[in-house]
């Protein structure tokens, strides 16, 4: 394999939706909108970083990171998701490349910090910790994570863009 992690291209678009939607087929947390999302957040200009994983020109992974609001304001913080991996090369660390690769970026752009909603015992590799200060929803879990990048902690209820609702 000779994996390449880049930014989204024009051309890449429709191959994010196809490993999308496909990666979260059968998912059984998954709301069957993540590659609406993704397209909501592009028409909005909201999507800070789209990442894809390259083999041979094929897309087999993206990630996203969009801009979220804590307590009804900007500070700077994004949120991570969806990540998708095509099915064929889900288990192999491709995830993992993105996720990393996502987050260096948004430390070279002097990022406050990300969140991220998912299982506690994956994204703790990346330094992800549940705060009960910071919320989704109004209520803490420890599902909801966040990682600093620069500065203080936040503190509220984080709410994503409105390419969520889709």
């Amino acid at each position: 394999m000779t994996l390449e992690i880049r930014s989204e291209q024009p051309a890449d678009i429709a191959a994010i939706s196809a490993v999308t939607t496909a990666a979260f087929k059968t998912a059984p947390h998954s709301s069957g909108t993540e590659a609406r999302i993704i397209e909501g957040l592009r028409a909005a200009g909201a999507l800070t970083l789209s990442l894809v994983a390259v083999d041979q020109d094929e897309i087999i992974g993206h990630a996203a990171f969009s801009p979220i609001s804590i307590a009804d304001v900007q500070e700077d913080w994004y949120g991570l998701g969806p990540v998708s991996i095509s099915l064929e090369h889900q288990g192999q660390g491709i995830g993992q490349l993105l996720i990393r690769a996502g987050l260096e970026r948004l430390r070279s752009l002097q990022a406050a910090g990300c969140v991220v909603l998912g299982d506690p015992r994956y994204y703790q590799r990346f330094g992800f910790v549940s705060d009960p200060a910071l919320t989704y929803g109004g209520d803490p879990s420890p599902y909801f994570q966040r990682l600093i990048l620069n500065g203080p902690p936040a503190a509220g209820d984080v709410s994503y863009h409105s390419a969520f609702e889709a």
